[in-house]
């Protein structure tokens, strides 16, 4: 854990997190299905006491954000990313739409430095999406921590990368949200231009949480000197034409980023019982 993560944690520990003051209207929006019984909360709390949860265990730091759907930028959320970091280059991160009990799980993302990020191969770098822009305007946060070290962890992610993907689609201005995880999941991107996130979006999120986006986007602007030019940056400049650029916020000119990958639908694998069974291939 790097020390600024070890900061983090410890502050975490010590203080508010922020939490329980984002989710879904009522319990009933939650997902659709019986009340749970006694019999299953009760083995749900056995085994919260005696199994091990190593991997959760080691999620460190909250995040909150926004992202659009690449290939549909009018479908904008609010994500709320519960990560742990592997190493200095490398972070993950689980997706909900609230910091409530009662939040929903809705995707996952991954973060990269632009040293692994680079390294990538060129078909691999339009599914990642740049985060100066988040980092610069203020609207990623990492709610209940001091100021000074929001900034010093945000600092660290200057320049990186984030590869996300959405599986539920719960409600987003202007769209129904899906009562259960449909369909495929879908690729996420982010905003890079001041302009582009729904009208009222950012500032729900901050009256409800007790953040100010303006004020955190005033103090990191002495972080503008080292804002490199990312990949990605102008792929969703035509779906919002009069948008602007902000300061330290530049596309790096590769074109290929722009493009929205086609996720492959694959069949279901033959359950190992019936293979002998199974048609060949194209038969």
């Amino acid at each position: 854990m790097t020390r600024w993560m070890a900061t983090v944690a410890l502050l975490a520990c010590a203080g508010a997190c922020g939490g329980g003051d984002s989710g879904p209207d009522s319990a009933e929006e939650a997902a659709p299905g019986r009340e749970t019984t006694p019999r299953t909360a009760a083995l749900e709390t056995g085994a919260n006491l005696l199994q091990s949860k190593g991997p959760v265990e080691q999620i460190a730091y909250y995040l909150v954000g926004f992202h659009p759907s690449k290939a549909d930028p009018t479908q904008q959320m609010e994500a709320h990313h519960y990560c742990n970091q592997l190493n200095e280059d490398f972070a993950q991160c689980v997706l909900f739409d609230g910091n409530s009990d009662d939040a929903r799980m809705v995707g996952i993302e991954y973060i990269v430095s632009a040293a692994t990020y680079e390294a990538l191969p060129d078909a691999e770098k339009a599914y990642w999406h740049p985060h100066n822009f988040e980092i610069l305007s203020g609207q990623l946060r990492m709610p209940g921590l001091p100021d000074a070290v929001e900034k010093a962890a945000m600092t660290t992610k200057l320049n990186s990368y984030g590869k996300t993907w959405h599986t539920w689609m719960t409600a987003a201005p202007g769209h129904d949200g899906d009562p259960l995880p449909l369909g495929p999941a879908q690729l996420q991107w982010s905003f890079n231009r001041d302009g582009e996130v729904e009208p009222g979006l950012v500032e729900a999120r901050d009256k409800r949480m007790g953040l100010d986006t303006a004020d955190a986007r005033a103090d990191r602007q002495d972080l503008v000197q080292h804002a490199r030019p990312q990949g990605g940056v102008d792929a969703l400049a035509g779906a919002f034409p009069g948008a602007t650029l902000p300061d330290g916020v530049r596309d790096n000119g590769d074109t290929a980023t722009h493009a929205v990958p086609v996720v492959e639908m694959r069949p279901p694998p033959v359950p190992s019982a019936d293979r002998r069974h199974a048609p060949p291939p194209g038969g």
